[in-house]
C-alpha cells in the first residue's frame, strides 16, 4: 500500500490518496492530512505538487527513435524520410543491438517524462522481416513492469497486387510474434480499397486490432479515410481501430470534412493528430499561406469522434527534434492546433488511453493508479513550462523521477 500525502488536482482540491498496489488501483481519495497511516505503508509527500492521470504516447516508432545523426534526411520532407531510412536498412547501418539500445533509451525518456503506456508502430517489410519487432520485444522486456506497451506492424509497399507476397508473408510473421495491432498506409498502396480490405480480414481471423498510417498527404484529392470507415461499418468489425494522421481531411472543404468526420464517428474510428512529424514534414512546397499538416479536429469532435495527439517521431529522420515529452505535444496543439490548454492535456493523456483501450484516470476510486505528479502552479502552466520536476506512478508503483533545479546568478 501507498499513500499519496498533500496532491493537488487541477479542480484545486488538495487530497490525500491511498493507492493499491496489489490491484494497482487507486484505493480512497480524502481531503490532504485525513488518510490514516499504517504499518508498512509506503508514504510519498507531494508536497502541494499538481496531481495529474499519468500521459499516454498513442504514435511511437521506436524502432526508429534517435537515429537523426546516423540517418540524414538532407530532402526533409516525407518521400526524403522514407528514402533516408531504407537506404541506411540496405547498407546495414540499422543493426539489432542499436536498435535494442535506442529502443530502450527512448521507453526510459517517456517514461520519466510521466508516460506509463505507448503504442509504437515497427516496420515489417519484405527486406527487413520481423527483426525491428524482435528488437523492440527485446527492449520492452527491459522496461516490464514500467510501462504498458502495444505494437503495431507498419506494413511496407507493396501489399498488393502480384509482387506483394514477400510483403504479406512479413506481416503474417509479425502478426505470428505477438504483434497487437495490423498497421499500414493504404494510400500508398497501388489499390487502397483491397488494402484495408486485406487489413480488416487479417485483424479479424488474428483477433487483433488496427491502427494505419491514413492520408498523411497535404493532396486533398487523397481521401482513404473515408473509404476505411465505410468498410469497418460494412464489415462490422468489432476491434479498435485508429486512423494516424488523416492530414488530407485537413485540406477538404468544410462540407466534406462535416461528412467525412460523421462517417469517422459511426464507424467507432479513433484519430491519432501528430503535429511534430507533420509540422516538419509537411507542407514544404506551399511557401504562401503554408498548411499546418494538422487533420481536422474541430469537425471531428463536432461529429463525436475520439481525437487524441501524439508525437509520432523523436530524433529521426521524419523529426529531428522532440522531447518524448507529450506535454510539448499538448503546447503544440495548444499553438498549432488552437486547443485550450486543458483539451490539449486530455488529448496527450486520458483521450490517448481511450484510443489504446486502456481505463482513463479521474481520481476515483478504482481507477488505475497511473499518475504523474508534476511541480507547477497549474494545468496551463504544466503544458506551458513542461517543467521536469515529476513523480510517475503507474499501477501504485513510484516508477520514475526526475527533480529540475535552477538558479539565478546574480552580481
Amino acid at each position: 500500500m501507498r499513500v499519496l500525502r498533500n496532491a493537488r488536482l487541477v479542480d484545486g482540491r488538495s487530497v490525500d490518496l491511498r493507492l493499491d498496489d496489489s490491484s494497482g488501483t487507486i484505493a480512497e481519495v480524502t481531503a490532504a492530512g485525513s488518510t490514516a497511516i499504517t504499518d508498512g505503508a509506503e508514504v510519498d509527500d507531494l508536497d502541494g505538487w499538481l496531481l495529474l492521470p499519468a500521459m499516454a504516447e498513442p504514435h511511437a516508432h521506436l524502432d526508429k527513435a534517435l537515429t537523426a545523426d546516423e540517418v540524414p534526411n538532407p530532402k526533409g520532407d516525407l518521400m526524403g524520410a522514407i528514402e533516408a531510412w531504407f537506404a541506411a536498412a540496405e547498407k546495414g547501418r540499422l543493426s539489432y543491438e542499436r536498435t535494442v539500445e535506442r529502443a530502450t533509451q527512448a521507453f526510459e525518456m517517456l517514461l520519466v517524462h510521466g508516460v506509463t503506456a505507448v503504442r509504437t508502430h515497427i516496420n515489417v517489410t519484405a527486406d527487413i522481416g520481423i527483426v525491428s519487432v524482435l528488437a523492440v520485444q527485446e527492449a520492452a522486456r527491459a522496461m516490464e513492469g514500467l510501462i504498458d506497451f502495444q505494437m503495431v506492424a507498419l506494413t511496407g509497399w507493396p501489399m498488393t497486387g502480384p509482387d506483394s507476397a514477400d510483403n504479406i508473408r512479413a506481416l503474417e510473421e509479425a502478426v505470428e510474434a505477438g504483434v497487437d495491432l495490423v498497421g499500414g498506409c493504404p494510400n500508398l498502396q497501388d489499390d487502397p480499397r483491397a488494402h484495408i480490405s486485406d487489413v480488416l480480414a487479417l485483424a479479424t481471423s488474428a483477433g487483433i486490432d488496427i491502427d494505419l498510417h491514413t492520408d498523411e498527404t497535404l493532396d486533398p484529392s487523397v481521401l482513404t479515410l473515408r473509404e476505411l470507415a465505410r468498410q469497418v461499418s460494412d464489415k462490422g468489425f468489432d476491434g479498435l481501430v485508429a486512423a494516424s494522421h488523416c492530414v488530407s481531411l485537413g485540406m477538404q472543404p468544410p462540407d466534406v470534412q462535416a461528412a467525412v468526420a460523421a462517417e469517422v464517428a459511426a464507424a467507432g474510428i479513433s484519430v491519432i493528430t501528430l503535429p511534430q512529424t507533420n509540422l516538419f514534414l509537411q507542407g514544404r512546397d506551399d511557401p504562401v499561406a503554408t498548411p499546418r499538416g494538422l487533420t481536422a479536429i474541430n469537425p471531428l469532435l463536432d461529429a463525436g469522434a475520439v481525437v487524441a495527439a501524439g508525437a509520432d517521431n523523436v530524433q529521426d529522420p521524419f523529426n529531428l527534434v522532440g522531447r518524448s515529452d507529450p506535454l510539448e505535444t499538448a503546447a503544440l496543439m495548444v499553438m498549432a492546433g488552437h486547443r485550450l490548454p486543458d483539451d490539449a492535456f486530455d488529448m496527450v493523456a486520458n483521450v490517448s488511453r481511450r484510443v489504446m483501450g486502456l481505463a482513463p484516470v479521474n481520481f476515483e476510486p478504482g481507477d488505475p493508479a497511473d499518475m504523474v505528479a508534476i511541480d507547477a502552479p497549474s494545468l496551463r502552466g504544466a503544458v506551458a513550462d513542461a517543467p521536469m520536476s515529476r513523480r510517475v506512478y503507474r499501477r501504485g508503483r513510484l516508477v520514475a523521477s526526475a527533480d529540475q533545479q535552477t538558479r539565478v546568478h546574480r552580481p
